[in-house]
């Protein structure tokens, strides 16, 4: 009677872990009533993907003109320089501006933060080399396509943010 019981519960146990691994592997988790995206319809497939290529074109445009506006904001900073021998407060919120779309360019390239420092002598060549960046920075942009990922911009766009930051830090104790 006792080997009976437990060869009752062996049973039990046993067929128990067979319900539970069969529930396991149905789709419990998913909307019964949905079809899979692949039984989807040739139309609404055509559409999905015709927005996803809209959406590609539109992410690239905002690139381009990301690039074109650091380049048009470093030129500003060059001449707004030279004009006046230093920063003023509407440069440094350029500046600002220039950064926070430098940053945007380069994580919308997929980059990643650089550890490698530029060698600057004096805020003039940082502007100088900021104008001159920017503008290899923009062609690069334009050889690209919206399917490739150019390194050189990404690099282009750390040694752009590490002028940036020099001549924030910098400019203090160089233009006094």
């Amino acid at each position: 009677m006792f080997f009976k019981f437990y060869h009752f519960i062996f049973v039990l146990l046993l067929v128990s872990t067979a319900v539970i691994g069969i529930n396991a592997q149905s789709d419990t988790f998913g909307d019964p009533g949905r079809k899979p995206k692949d039984d989807l319809p040739k139309n609404v497939k055509e559409t999905i993907a015709k927005g996803r290529i809209d959406r590609e074109k539109k992410d690239y445009e905002d690139l381009i003109n990301r690039g074109e506006e650091a380049a048009k904001l470093s030129e500003e900073l060059e001449k707004s320089f030279a004009i006046n021998n230093r920063l003023t407060p509407e440069d440094e919120k350029k500046l600002d501006r220039l950064e926070k779309t430098l940053k945007k360019i380069r994580n919308e390239l997929g980059g990643d933060k650089d550890d490698e420092v530029e060698k600057l002598s004096s805020t003039q060549n940082a502007l100088k080399s900021l104008q001159s960046y920017t503008s290899n920075l923009v062609e690069e942009l334009k050889k690209t396509t919206r399917y490739s990922v150019s390194a050189t911009a990404i690099q282009i766009s750390n040694a752009i943010l590490k002028i940036v930051q020099f001549i924030r830090l910098g400019k203090n104790s160089l233009l006094q």
